[in-house]
């Protein structure tokens, strides 16, 4: 019988549900409507001198550095839905090598470089990129070869590049990276307290690759390959000692620079445990969502740090700002909701004798009462009919925030120090007030209105972004919230939206996730790439900006991005393609990340990484990672689907990929017109056919708000998160507590067992049918699944729903959805897929195909023979 394919998911692998032992390899790291498709500028530079004289990267064991996880925005359309770290990666089946890496044989020594930072560290980055080889030669340059290898912050779709144009540039698979800028890594990046150095021809930075010229200092960029001076810094007696340079011997490294020039500044520890958290709470619920409401707001006062400063605001038809300075009633400051705050109500706020603002050490108890004081609804009014002045009740909560910086009588606002957050706590439409809609969808001139509150919004939003506050926007209950009128308000100032079925749980810990999530400001990514290679569309938490360099830099090509935060779970998704046919052996890209972080410090990291070119087709597949090139199609695909219909569409447009793909690169089938799919790539189809079955481009999820807030949270997803998102992780509980990852099939609802289904945004615990009759090992097995549902989304946001049922429910059928159906498929493809069953006896086989629900969708084998495509061998 035929062994399981390469790439096949016909694998296991035993797990505990530890978090110290969920993953086996080094995590990998990677977004909310579509970002700017950008194309970059003209054609760059002569090819650089060689690099046989070159500093080398050997392995390295690095210092620890200040974690850049720390948000940064700048003003932009752009979505932002930022996702804290996906679930810790579970080691893949073992298979052979996508590329032949060469690795240092060296043992890892320490850098001789210790950085003087006297800022909070975290755990530095693991990496590896590329080796060296020069073309020509530099006397008295550094040469050693460099290992080859990847950062987790930057994760290409393939690890060599084609060098024919015509065939790198196939659209079908494409060519493209995943960027995490905020990514913290481990080992973590060196630190250096000192100004980078850049070529003063095009801006880049130098780096590992660079030609060194040890007698004269001189560097060579490797982008436009311009000889630049480094001011006698790199000259030096031997490469040794230039090894002491964390630039010219790692990959990715920071530049900290802890000298600030805002007049507002204010040097603290850690600046989230000080910046105002301001909830701004929906008065207009009934009873039940209410009690929710108040027990997950108690929960969350008492996880905040004691200096972090709280703001309580409710709004219904007038806004109510509560005062922390009465202690024994919850006493509140009202303002009409009808009408954007006048100044003399802001200031009448402001200055008067009342605490808005208050540090949870002082103001605990406080909170507590005011959260125990509030009531339920009482009109008889239909929840979607309730007057909610939410746009005025943000104005406010901005107005208080700024406190008395702001100069209200020539409209002129200071940046705070620190980064501030308003996270609204909704359960209905914004109907009353600046930036609302008619009650009903009937309304004569409700599009006119809507895209008037949408345009309110987004304008507020930006103003929020100036004010380095971000605004979260958490959203539960059944009423319709009218997500494109609220949405445009958390993007714009590089906040979260999320949905939620009530205000338990789920709400209860977004709340508190939401509240930790770090908030930087001043965000910028620079890319910079050689001339053979053209960046033509970003996706991402950020819009394109235009920055005049040429008076510092004459030739300054880089593409260059704003950010609206840059987050530790978030990524940009960056297509690119081939100019022309490449003739050098190696292209070069460069990401260069500038913000403040929450330490208020201001960071330059720089990312540069090192690819081969070839010209063998077979070898560039060999290479191609099949979880990130399927990450970059679903979002290139995404950005088109902007409604039901459009999702519809982009399922066709699936389909045509994979015949395109297995027609430009697949083998012909002997005696047959069919093409065979590339057993080189043999996971990406089942990814792909996971998109279009899924949440995202199919039809499991019922109402349209639902749908979007999914898309646009992908769309600025972190990797980890990104690839749940397009393909749930299955694993099966067995004896003794651990867990076995099989395939995502439905093969796996065997009766005596417990499956865990992640699927990022929500996880499911599947329970059979003789193993729920037995209450002692039923008991022990859901506590099992719990405990690693827990573990696997710790540190997610947003944090997904987690739901347990048993087989034959009617909420059995969540599970069931998201798995591909495989129980039509005749029992050698099942096998091939599954090995397992080849364990079954006659009696198991009965009782699993009994399991199954029968739903007429197709399986995947069904499916990509439809597209007249044979799978991967050995299906």
């Amino acid at each position: 019988m035929a062994t399981p394919p390469q790439a096949s998911p016909g694998y296991s692998r035993t797990i505990t549900p530890q978090m110290d032992s969920l993953s086996s390899k080094p995590d990998q790291s990677a977004m909310s409507p579509a970002p700017p498709t950008i194309s970059s500028g003209a054609p760059r530079f002569p090819p650089p001198i060689s690099q046989q004289d070159q500093i080398p990267s050997p392995s390295i064991k690095l210092p620890t550095m200040l974690s850049p996880a720390n948000g940064v925005k700048t003003g932009s359309s752009v979505p932002h839905m930022s996702t804290p770290p996906g679930p810790p990666v579970f080691a893949s089946p073992v298979r052979p090598a996508a590329v032949p890496f060469r690795t240092s044989p060296a043992t890892p020594q320490p850098v001789a470089f210790s950085s003087a930072s006297s800022l909070p560290t975290s755990s530095p980055p693991y990496f590896s990129n590329g080796s060296v080889e020069l073309q020509q030669q530099l006397p008295s340059a550094i040469e050693e070869p460099v290992p080859d290898g990847k950062s987790p912050c930057v994760l290409f779709s393939a690890h060599k590049v084609l060098k024919h144009k015509k065939q790198a540039n196939v659209p079908s698979l494409g060519f493209g990276v995943l960027v995490s800028p905020g990514r913290d890594t481990s080992p973590g990046p060196q630190v250096i307290q000192r100004d980078p150095h850049r070529c003063h021809d095009c801006g880049a930075y130098s780096n590992l690759y660079s030609n060194i010229l040890i007698g004269s200092g001189q560097w060579q960029c490797v982008i436009c390959g311009n000889l630049n001076g480094s001011e006698g810094e790199y000259i030096a007696l031997s490469k040794e000692e230039l090894r002491n340079f964390p630039e010219l011997s790692s990959p990715l490294v920071d530049f900290i620079q802890t000298g600030n020039k805002r007049p507002s500044f204010v040097p603290v520890t850690d600046s989230r445990t000080s910046a105002p958290v301001v909830l701004v709470i929906d008065e207009c619920l009934d009873e039940q969502h209410l009690q929710y409401l108040q027990s997950s707001l108690h929960a969350f006062v008492d996880s905040l740090p004691p200096t972090t400063r709280i703001g309580i605001i409710l709004y219904g038809r007038a806004v109510s700002v509560y005062d922390f300075s009465v202690e024994s009633i919850a006493s509140a400051e009202v303002i009409p909701g009808g009408a954007s705050p006048t100044q003399e109500a802001l200031k009448a706020l402001i200055y008067g004798t009342g605490i808005s603002l208050s540090p949870m050490h002082a103001s605990k108890e406080v909170a507590h009462l005011i959260f125990s004081s509030l009531r339920p609804y009482k009109l008889n009014v239909p929840e979607a009919s309730r007057d909610r002045c939410l746009g005025t009740a943000v104005e406010v909560a901005l107005a208080i925030i700024q406190g008395p910086s702001a100069d209200f009588s020539r409209g002129v606002v200071k940046r705070p120090g620190v980064n501030s957050r308003i996270i609204v706590c909704a359960g209905g439409p914004n109907t009353y007030g600046p930036g609302s809609v008619p009650h009903s969808y009937t309304h004569p001139n409700y599009p006119h209105k809507e895209k008037t509150a949408i345009k309110w919004m987004e304008h507020l939003g930006r103003e929020a972004y100036q004010q380095n506050t971000v605004i979260d926007i958490l959203c539960a209950g059944t009423c319709p919230v009218r997500v494109p009128v609220l949405q445009p308000l958390a993007k714009a100032s590089g906040g979260a939206f999320v949905l939620h079925d009530d205000f338990g749980e789920a709400f209860g810990m977004n709340l508190q996730r939401a509240s930790a999530r770090a908030a930087g400001s001043h965000g910028l990514l620079e890319i910079r790439c050689s001339d053979d290679i053209l960046v033509t569309q970003v996706v991402g938490p950020g819009e394109e900006a235009h920055i005049e360099n040429h008076e510092t830099f004459k030739n300054d090509l880089s593409l260059c991005i704003q950010m609206l935060s840059v987050e530790e779970t978030q990524c940009f998704s960056i297509s690119m393609e081939n100019r022309h046919d490449i003739k050098s052996d190696f292209v070069f890209f460069q990401f260069a990340i500038q913000y403040s972080n929450v330490y208020q410090a201001d960071i330059t990291r720089v990312i540069t990484i090192r690819l081969p070119t070839v010209d063998s087709v077979p070898e560039y597949l060999q290479s191609v990672e099949d979880e990130v090139a399927a990450v970059l199609i679903a979002k290139r695909t995404l950005l088109g689907a902007k409604s039901h219909s459009d999702a519809i569409d982009m399922r066709t447009t699936i389909d045509e990929r994979v015949k395109d793909i297995a027609l430009k690169f697949g083998s012909q089938v002997p005696k047959s017109k069919l093409r065979r799919f590339p057993k080189e790539i043999s996971l990406l189809p089942e990814f792909l056919f996971h998109l279009r079955t899924g949440p995202l481009l199919g039809n499991i999820v019922g109402h349209e708000d639902e749908r979007s807030i999914l898309r646009n949270l992908f769309l600025n997803a972190s990797f980890d998160l990104s690839l749940r998102m397009v393909a749930p992780r299955c694993l099966m509980h067995r004896e003794g507590g651990t867990f076995e990852e099989l395939p995502a099939y439905d093969l796996v609802m065997q009766s005596d067992t417990a499956v865990v289904l992640d699927h990022g945004t929500d996880v499911f615990i599947w329970l059979g049918a003789e193993l729920a009759a037995d209450e002692g090992r039923s008991a022990a097995a859901v506590a099992a699944c719990k405990t690693l549902a827990e573990e696997l989304t710790e540190l997610r946001f947003p944090a997904p729903r987690i739901l347990a049922f048993k087989e034959g429910s009617s909420q059995a059928r969540y599970f069931v959805s998201r798995l591909i159906p495989a129980h039509k498929d005749p029992p050698y493809e099942q096998e091939a897929r599954f090995p397992q069953l080849r364990t079954l006896t006659t009696e198991q086989r009965t009782k699993l195909k009994s399991s199954f629900i029968h739903f007429d969708d197709p399986s995947f084998c069904e499916w990509i023979r439809s597209l007249k495509v044979v799978p991967p061998e050995p299906i």
